[in-house]
């Protein structure tokens, strides 16, 4: 017997406000979901390991709180989450027999139908959240993003859902309906206070928010120092993944196209805050022509040719960094 607690799969504009949105019977503009799960973020972070280019990586989205929780809580929806040593089958199969959904955190490289990813020890570190949708006999229906759920072996997609170790067996199961009107305000002022700082509260926090724009900025402009981008990124293997990976920070992976800004846009024009909208709409522009130029970037050009990229690539940072300012200040 085949239970499926809901039929409409694939991704929007972003997809895990998508995988919310359908979780939930597709009762909220993936908007309204996008920006009360968080909207907008800034992280910048390069990680270096031996052997391999530096990985420049941006979260252009609200991070690192995670969106489905945050997204219940404010649309006052009751949920269980728990964890557990092992999988509790029990439980998810009571959830679904129930027509509930099952949010998992799991390790997306250990996914079959993500074998094929790059940077698979890479995306394999990050949380990776799936819904269990339904069941038929003992293979799992998965929605990820695709316009159909994915059929897993039960052990299989056990064996993910332990390789994520700070998500091991996580399980967030919707309870009932909504008790309460969305918190649309409560989400703003997270949003402001995401990008203003401070986000964890430690040294890292000069990698979040406006303060994480302003330290990319200037690392593209460093021509000297051993983290700016001229030396990270300076030779062809270098810059080839330097200039790959920021193009999809800002238009494919943990954001929606346009660094999520016009997702985050569309939002403030449901909450009433159109002229903020508007100016991140303009930032948006900022965030897809620097993507766009990375992605159409020359990885043989030659130095003056890179310094000019990197010149260029700082400037439109400065200009998105200079309107979300405005748009905050209006916020």
């Amino acid at each position: 017997m085949t239970v499926l607690v809901y039929e409409d799969f694939g991704t929007g504009r972003h997809r895990e406000a998508s995988l919310i949105r359908h979780a939930l019977g597709s009762a909220h503009d993936e908007e309204l979901i996008a920006g009360l799960a968080g909207g907008i973020g800034f992280m910048y972070f390069v990680f270096e390991y031996a052997g391999r280019a530096p990985i420049a990586t941006i979260v252009a989205q609200a991070h690192p709180e995670p969106w489905v929780q945050v997204a219940l809580r404010r649309l006052h929806i009751p949920y269980d989450a728990t964890r557990a040593t092992k999988p509790r089958w029990g439980r998810v199969r009571a959830a679904l027999d129930g027509g509930q959904p099952a949010f998992c955190v799991v390790d997306r490289s250990s996914l079959p139908w993500h074998e094929a990813d790059t940077d698979a020890e890479m995306i394999g570190a990050d949380p990776y959240t799936v819904v269990i949708a339904g069941y038929d006999g003992d293979d799992l229906l998965i929605e990820d993003g695709a316009e159909s759920p994915y059929r897993i072996d039960r052990e299989e997609f056990g064996a993910a859902w332990t390789a994520h170790r700070k998500g091991r067996h996580q399980l967030v199961v919707p309870t009932g309906p909504a008790e309460g009107e969305p918190d649309v305000e409560g989400a703003i002022a997270a949003t402001v206070t995401r990008l203003t700082g401070p986000v964890l509260g430690n040294r890292f926090d000069v990698n979040f928010g406006f303060s994480g724009m302003e330290k990319l900025a200037a690392q593209l402009r460093d021509r000297t120092t051993e983290t700016g981008w001229e030396r990270r990124f300076g030779g062809p293997e270098a810059f080839r993944a330097g200039t790959a990976r920021l193009y999809a920070c800002l238009e494919e992976e943990w954001t929606a196209p346009g660094a999520t800004r016009p997702l985050y846009a569309d939002f403030l024009d449901l909450a009433g805050r159109p002229e903020a909208a508007a100016l991140l709409r303009d930032s948006a522009g900022h965030w897809s022509r620097l993507a766009a130029l990375a992605r159409t970037a020359e990885p043989d050009s030659d130095a003056a040719a890179r310094r000019a990229l990197f010149d260029e690539c700082a400037e439109l940072v400065d200009r998105s960094l200079e309107l979300e300012r405005r748009a905050v200040a209006l916020l």
